[in-house]
């Protein structure tokens, strides 16, 4: 019970990041520095690597999974942890690319280009999605209420993993492109 207790705690945390991530992201993306005075190179070399950035972030999140089923709990803890840097890290070179460079659009035509915007939709809405669920089941499990944390990661991981893995797919979809 104390553990419920202490992860309320943190539920106006987790409401107000997993409004305010969303909206500074969607803002910060499309003001452009060079509108503002602010001479500054295009961050041109940034999206393959925060397409990596998804990879790894993917590859990892099955790696967390297989240490936990494993009984490694101290492994997950560590894999869990880099995963969330990971993803904090493609949110900045994301938003800083976006901030000196125009958007790229897609070129492909015919039947690939619903494919690419359906990926590319479910990919964002996801991203937005899957922050609450991050956020609650890292609480859960710092706060030591592993019965709950167990039911929520059943749902936060194939979120999170669909938004990594997407992330690769819609960086090699629209590469040509740039």
């Amino acid at each position: 019970m104390t553990e419920i207790k202490t992860s309320k705690k943190y539920n106006v945390w987790i409401i107000i990041l997993s409004i305010i991530i969303p909206i500074v992201v969607a803002i910060l993306s499309r003001i452009k520095l060079q509108d503002f005075g602010i001479e500054v190179e295009p961050l041109s070399f940034l999206p393959p690597i925060y397409a990596t950035i998804n990879g790894v972030t993917a590859v990892i999140l099955i790696l967390a999974l297989r240490a936990i089923k494993g009984g490694n709990r101290t492994l997950h803890e560590r894999l869990m942890k880099f995963a969330i840097v990971l993803s904090v890290s493609f949110l900045a070179m994301y938003v800083a690319y976006h901030m000196t460079s125009d958007s790229t659009t897609y070129g492909g035509e015919g039947m690939i280009r619903y494919v690419y915007y359906f990926i590319l939709l479910t990919h964002i809405l996801l991203s937005i999605v899957v922050i609450p669920f991050v956020l609650i089941t890292y609480v859960r499990a710092i706060t030591n209420d592993f019965e709950r944390h167990k039911k929520i990661a059943k749902i936060t991981f194939p979120l999170w993993l669909y938004v990594a893995v997407t992330g690769v797919i819609v960086y090699l979809m629209i590469s040509p492109y740039y």
